[in-house]
């Protein structure tokens, strides 16, 4: 096989197709350029820009129950474990796609049931803090050793 694979890939295809169709002999480097330049192609990854979104689509992508992903255009709670997983962060997800920088990570009713629920937690502790400092000093005068009980 030759050093450029390729050209001999396009001079093999060229020859079959010429072998069973009508082909003007001007146009036969033409032909033979294009078919080099189709399996050249091939082997490159096309890059592919996604179209950036307009205001009215990333106004309706903003629900008070999930956030659709331009990714894959499915509804999410929390967009952060969506976006790890296909490798990327908040911030290259925003410019990847065009939004804005205070563009939300997470759902309105989700982010207020999180709030919700570390208020809870937090008054539970800080209930339990007041419980512990008032029974503390108490509980330390209370305690009677076995000793001193026997005297």
């Amino acid at each position: 096989m030759s050093e450029h694979p390729t050209v001999e890939l396009a001079t093999r295809i060229l020859t079959a197709y010429v072998s069973r169709n009508r082909v003007p002999a001007t146009n036969l480097p033409d032909l033979l350029k294009e078919i080099h330049q189709a399996l050249d192609q091939l082997g490159r990854p096309q890059e592919r820009r996604p179209q950036r979104p307009s205001s009215t689509q990333i106004a309706a992508s903003i629900r008070p129950d999930a956030i659709t992903s331009f990714e894959d255009g499915k509804p999410y709670k929390a967009l952060r474990r969506h976006l790890t997983l296909r490798g990327l962060t908040p911030e290259a997800y925003r410019a990847k796609w065009g939004l804005p920088v205070d563009y939300p990570m997470v759902c309105a009713t989700y982010s207020a049931r999180r709030s919700e629920i570390s208020r809870e937690i937090s008054v539970g502790q800080q209930q339990r803090a007041k419980i512990a400092g008032v029974l503390t000093p108490r509980a330390a005068n209370d305690v009677v050793t076995p000793m001193q009980g026997r005297s």
